[in-house]
């Protein structure tokens, strides 16, 4: 799989390494691949705590009293609670999105799956999702585990990336094609 070498990006995955063999220690992989989940639905859904965890203007203090408060609230607690407070603690939280991809790749490949991040126009049934799946399946060669996001912006479609693969079908894509290719025409 192609790596970034971005600073955050190493951060990212050194963060997430540490976080999965904790987990794999105390037997929690899963419980905590859910509980990062949840958190990361509490992200996608506030714009005010995607502000706290990518300004550089608040302190530490204050951005673990927030997140603390926060994963208090959301009742998340044990081992990702503990981890997102060091994070906080020591300024990484603009990192934490990378960490949670990281974190469900990682966790993946020890389950000898390949992990996929899916953007779909609209969100995806259980049954869609399980087709998705078989046919990632039908490419790669082996269980696939997905993570979807809803962008309304695709118009129509899914963009897939899978290890260094990406597959493009969304409207918009084909939308932009047919748009250029008009302009070459005329």
């Amino acid at each position: 799989m192609a790596q970034s070498n971005s600073p955050i990006s190493g951060v990212a995955e050194r963060y997430a390494g540490s976080l999965f063999e904790l987990a794999a220690q105390a037997n929690t992989v899963a419980e905590v691949e859910k509980n990062l989940g949840r958190f990361e639905e509490l992200l996608q859904g506030s714009d005010d705590l995607d502000r706290l965890i990518k300004s550089p203007v608040f302190s530490a203090e204050d951005q673990l009293k927030a997140i603390s408060a926060i994963l208090d609230t959301a009742k998340i607690g044990g081992l990702v609670g503990n981890f997102l407070r060091v994070v906080a603690r020591n300024r990484r939280l603009f990192a934490v999105p990378g960490m949670i991809r990281a974190f469900r790749r990682i966790a993946a490949e020890a389950r000898g799956e390949i992990s996929a991040e899916v953007t779909s126009a609209h969100a995806l049934t259980p049954a869609q999702q399980t087709e998705l799946k078989a046919a990632l399946k039908g490419v790669a060669g082996k269980d696939v585990s997905i993570a979807v996001t809803v962008d309304p912006s695709l118009l129509g479609g899914l963009v897939v990336k899978m290890g260094s693969r990406q597959i493009d079908t969304s409207l918009k894509t084909k939308l932009n094609s047919l748009k250029l290719a008009l302009k070459e025409v005329g």
